[in-house]
């Protein structure tokens, strides 16, 4: 006989905001988030302090779900330009799902607008670690200028995601050899 074991309170509420946020948007009610959870309102306030604070965890909560999925595992034996472009064919991959909605992390920052918003300040470190990853990646990889790469390679990557996520473009045929054009320009190899 297996038992099922019931999420918690807290766990199903970051289950819900995660879920409904990334598909309405951080503008979905209290009441809205607290119902997918079959949570009361009290119960939310008890385990958080506010909405932004749940935001906040949900996003930090869905962090490493977030880079398993798109960072190729350390030490993988791929180079350092097939690691950036790693990156660039699973936002590829993931686009092409029908409830991709873009970068979460992207979107949270452009529709809170305030950077002092916890949820904002979460997505912002989240987005900064990708950043530093094509910046560590295009260094080892012997770009001439890894700062500008990184910005440009994190441009793409939102832009990318952007357009696929609100349905403006396919990325397939698209994001690869734009990636590709910006390793050669820098010299990554």
């Amino acid at each position: 006989m297996t038992t099922e074991v019931k999420a918690s309170p807290r766990e199903r509420l970051l289950e819900a905001a995660a879920t409904l946020t990334y598909r309405d948007g951080v503008g979905v009610g209290v009441e809205a988030l607290c119902k997918a959870a079959g949570v009361s309102k009290r119960s939310m306030y008890q385990l958080f302090a506010s909405k932004d604070e749940l935001l906040a965890a949900s996003l930090k909560q869905r962090a490493s779900v977030f880079v398993a999925t798109l960072l190729p595992t350390a030490d993988d034996g791929r180079s350092h330009r097939e690691r950036i472009l790693h990156v660039f064919e699973r936002v590829e991959a993931q686009s092409g799902a029908p409830e991709f909605r873009g970068c979460r992390y992207l979107a949270a920052q452009v529709e809170l607008k305030d950077q002092s918003h916890p949820a904002s300040r979460v997505a912002h470190q989240v987005k900064a670690n990708l950043t530093e990853f094509f910046r560590s990646e295009a260094e080892q990889g012997g770009a001439d200028d890894p700062d500008l790469l990184a910005r440009q390679l994190s441009l793409v990557f939102d832009g990318a995601s952007a357009r696929a996520g609100i349905g403006a473009d396919k990325l397939t045929g698209l994001i690869a050899p734009t990636t590709i054009t910006l390793l050669d320009a820098a010299g990554v190899r």
